[in-house]
């Protein structure tokens, strides 16, 4: 019964911390200005980024991903997919685990889409898993 508290009190501590209010969430704007900067930042530290991202049919960015655990652990990070250099829409990444973990890591994290149909493939999905989908 103590550890079903201790867990519960654990998961209540990391969803206020990880999980923003709606108030919160980043405008259009902001969003756009983080990806560009984290696009040109990738750019600057990869040689072939350039040209790899040119010939992408979309980029899914997510400037930062906040992630934090104690047993428990949530991410966050809001992103912007980017179509032949188009917005395609915005997104949110958000998922939860269990196990050993503590710590708080923040990561950008840049998804490129190869193909139409790796793009329309991701479109299609009402949700979506890296190495899954």
């Amino acid at each position: 019964m103590k550890l079903k508290a201790i867990c519960l009190f654990m998961f209540a501590l990391i969803t206020t911390i990880v999980a923003p209010a709606s108030s919160h969430a980043a405008s259009g704007a902001a969003i756009d200005a983080d990806v560009d900067a984290t696009l040109h930042s990738f750019e600057s530290q990869i040689a072939g980024a350039r040209e790899l991202a040119n010939k992408a049919a979309g980029i899914l960015v997510f400037p930062s991903v906040v992630k934090a655990g104690i047993l428990l652990g949530g991410e966050y990070g809001e992103g912007l997919l980017i179509i032949r250099g188009k917005p395609g829409g915005y997104y949110n990444l958000v998922s939860a685990s269990f196990g050993f973990q503590l710590g708080v890591q923040a990561r950008s994290v840049i998804l490129m889409f190869m193909t139409n149909e790796a793009l329309d493939r991701f479109n299609g999905t009402d949700g979506w898993k890296v190495g899954v989908d």
